[in-house]
């Protein structure tokens, strides 16, 4: 038995490991690749083993020369030009030695690969029994089987093909950690079936590498690998990649992991659910196990209608849930345009509101009063929590969490009804919140041996760990609720828009009785036709992308119609976000200030953090001066400086890098900030419209935008009774500054 030397495995290198170009193969056959003449550009070490041709001898020769006569089988399947990425079968050889073969061969990396894998038939190899099988596994294969019934019917049957040991179907969580769902064995195996597998049993480059290649087979974890002869792609010049081969040699960490796990033979046939690997067919078996071809073809079949009844269900069961949550949001919907009072109105659905989020407790904060119902925490901690919100910047969109005390460690004296926090602002304005409150769900997770544990004694006799056992271990975790269902997520986002929409019909509803109607009256005037162009336009696409999914409800082209429905989501988020920014507009005139001391490196500090998903992929050098400390209303402010640095992150996105400076100066009377970039910059003539309701000097195609941001600007700092100027070179960057008085007057 041959076993690597433990100063040669480094377990904290395995993510890095080059798996994909190992440079060898599994021994139990040979690799030839060839040029498109068919001549030998590389061969295993181990031709002389099968075929009794030197290596270094068959380089550079025709095909025949290195397997003799059985290379005439094979050439019309290699000149016809049809392999593709993926090993096909191209048939079973007799060699001049004697040995007989499977081949299988696949064009990649710049070379054609031709593997040949040892066999004791004579004969092609036999699909036939694929058929009954998998008519089998169908005929069991009911609407009504759940997930985990049909994985166990998946294991059974493959089992059945195989002859392993143990055979387990073993599903990914959104960490990368396994959990085993299903499970046949033999007896004398032990059951590994509810247990957990820690992320770093599979790095995520391995993860990346079974969504690309559905299936891969060790017939011997003890095998001695067979390098490649010349050790470097000829065509490339770098190591070959052999992701697609079956005898593509793997990680000496994964043989030893076998050793130590008591396994000698394994293989793992991918389940991809819409594109992502969603589990493993995981088999184990305690002596080397050789799986042919054919049985190998039927495995993956099974696993790729194992993978397509599972997103079936999960499709099934996330539309029945859509439906649920999406019926009690209309029903709440319906109670809550009846009344004229919003606050009474919400707190008469506190039931609905509930059961919308699946919580425990409800809270609705709202200027000085709070009314909660169900499990909640006490009132200064939720005004509390809401400071928080409001300091971080979670005051313009929903938040949540099923670990609240890991980012807001306050909140470690409400875990029993409040582990998990989704917060929905109910003003773009003032700290309005709606909060649900999940309560803490102690969990106690069995590990396949200690997750944690990744060293061995220094005196053990290797140095791999976790996996020098398996042996069931117990987590207890604390301190996280339910996680919430993307579902709930999308849902309370639409929520929030009808809330804000009833929101701001109740605001037209005052304005007609508030002394302003007149002033308010001229500005809606003003910029009328600029709304009125902007809505209609989103509103355009979705009539017409309607029209043209109807027409085309017969055709079968579900991808033309997926692009109506994606063009009829985007143009409705559109009308979304300008309804937003147009009630963010309106209050923005109306609401009182609170003005208070704020650390402007802080507030800049949180918007930055904020802008994260903008950036990402970008190179965005900030360049900030200590700020001075002002006397203004924080939650006005921090929507005015986000404004301006989204702003200059939006029109930076064609430099690279993209250069942001900010700078302040105390004036006497006034501290005045300046925002400048390396962007597009605009037209000095048109600086007057610069900050005006929906006015914009780029094209949409160009730079996204509604043109409320900067309109915002200008209001939030007037009613500072401060000031906003803006200067540029078109093509150079801009500057936008603005002033905030000393002394304020309110």
């Amino acid at each position: 038995m041959t076993q690597a030397s433990p100063e040669l495995l480094d377990l904290s290198q395995c993510a890095n490991e080059p798996i994909r170009t190992p440079g060898s193969i599994q021994p139990h056959g040979f690799m030839l690749t060839l040029s498109p003449e068919l001549r030998v550009l590389q061969a295993s070490a181990n031709l002389a083993h099968w075929t009794g041709v030197p290596a270094s001898e068959a380089l550079g020769q025709p095909l025949a020369y290195a397997i003799g006569d059985a290379a005439a089988r094979l050439l019309p399947e290699l000149q016809a030009g049809k392999l593709a990425s993926r090993p096909a079968y191209l048939g079973t050889v007799t060699v001049a030695a004697g040995g007989h073969f499977d081949v299988l061969g696949h064009a990649w990396d710049g070379l054609l690969i031709v593997e040949f894998e040892g066999t004791e038939r004579a004969g092609a190899a036999d699909f036939r029994h694929l058929y009954p099988l998998i008519g089998d596994f169908l005929l069991n294969v009911s609407q009504s089987a759940s997930i985990t019934a049909l994985s166990e019917l998946a294991a059974r049957h493959v089992r059945a093909v195989t002859g392993y040991g143990r055979v387990m179907v073993y599903q990914f969580d959104t960490d990368g950690h396994g959990r085993v769902v299903a499970e046949s064995k033999e007896d004398g195996y032990e059951s590994y079936l509810g247990q957990h597998f820690p992320a770093s049993d599979i790095p995520a480059q391995a993860r990346a590498l079974y969504t690309l290649s559905p299936i891969r087979v060790i017939h011997d974890a003890n095998y001695v690998p067979a390098s490649l002869v010349p050790d470097t792609n000829p065509v490339s010049g770098a190591r070959n990649d052999l992701s697609f081969a079956a005898l593509r040699s793997v990680s000496p960490v994964h043989l030893q992991y076998m050793r130590n796990m008591g396994t000698l033979a394994s293989m793992s046939v991918s389940l991809i659910v819409k594109g992502k690997l969603w589990g493993l067919i995981s088999c184990h078996n305690a002596m080397p196990c050789p799986v042919p071809v054919e049985k190998r073809t039927v495995c993956e079949q099974l696993g790729q209608i194992l993978a397509l009844c599972i997103e079936s269900r999960e499709d099934a069961s996330e539309l029945n849930f859509r439906l649920e949550v999406r019926r009690i949001m209309v029903e709440m919907l319906g109670h809550l345009t009846k009344g004229a009072d919003f606050l009474e109105n919400m707190s008469g659905v506190f039931p609905e509101l509930l059961r919308f989020a699946r919580a425990g407790g409800v809270a609705i904060v709202v200027d000085e009063r709070v009314l909660t119902f169900g499990d909640t925490p006490d009132e200064p901690a939720i005004r509390a929590l809401t400071d928080w919100l409001a300091v971080h910047g979670h005051s313009a969109e929903v938040f949540h969490t099923d670990h609240l005390m890991s980012l807001y460690p306050a909140a470690i004296g409400m875990v029993r009804n409040a582990s998990g926090l989704l917060a929905l602002p109910i003003s773009r304005i003032h700290k309005h919140y709606l909060l649900w409150f999940r309560p803490e769900v102690v969990q106690t997770i069995e590990w396949a041996g200690n997750p944690n544990d990744k060293r061995a004694d220094p005196d053990a006799p290797t140095q791999l760990t976790p996996r020098l056992s398996f042996q069931a271990w117990r987590e207890t975790i604390h301190g996280r609720s339910l996680p919430w269902h993307s579902a709930e997520i999308e849902l309370t986002v639409e929520f929030r828009t009808a809330l804000l929409g009833i929101a701001l019909e109740r605001a037209e509803q005052m304005a007609e009785l508030a002394e302003e109607l007149g002033r308010a009256n001229k500005e809606l005037e003003a910029f009328s036709y600029s709304v009125s162009h902007d809505l209609r336009a989103p509103l355009r696409h979705i009539v017409g992308f309607s029209d043209l999914l109807i027409e085309s409800a017969g055709a079968e082209d579900p991808e033309r119609r997926q692009r109506f429905l994606k063009n009829i989501k985007e143009s409705a988020r559109l009308a979304g976000k300008l309804v937003d920014d147009l009630l963010s507009f309106s209050q923005m005139g109306r609401a009182a200030l609170r003005p208070t001391k704020v650390d402007m490196n802080d507030l800049v500090s949180a918007c930055i953090d904020k802008l994260g998903m903008e950036m990402q992929g970008r190179n965005v050098e900030w360049h900030i001066e200590p700020l001075p400390a002002i006397r203004a209303d924080p939650t006005f402010l921090h929507l005015a400086v986000f404004n301006l640095l989204s702003n200059a992150v939006k029109f930076t996105a064609q430099r690279d890098p993209a250069v942001i400076t900010i700078t302040s100066e105390d004036l006497g009377n006034e501290t005045v900030f300046h925002v400048a970039d390396n962007g597009a910059g605009f037209n000095m003539e048109y600086v007057h419209k610069l900050f005006g309701v929906f006015q914009r000097l780029h094209r949409m195609e160009d730079f996204q935008g509604t043109g409320i941001g900067l309109a915002n600007v200008r209001r939030i700092v007037e009613r500072h009774n401060g000031r906003v100027w803006a200067e540029s070179r078109q093509g150079e960057g801009a500057t936008f500054s603005f002033s905030i008085p000393n002394h304020p007057t309110h």
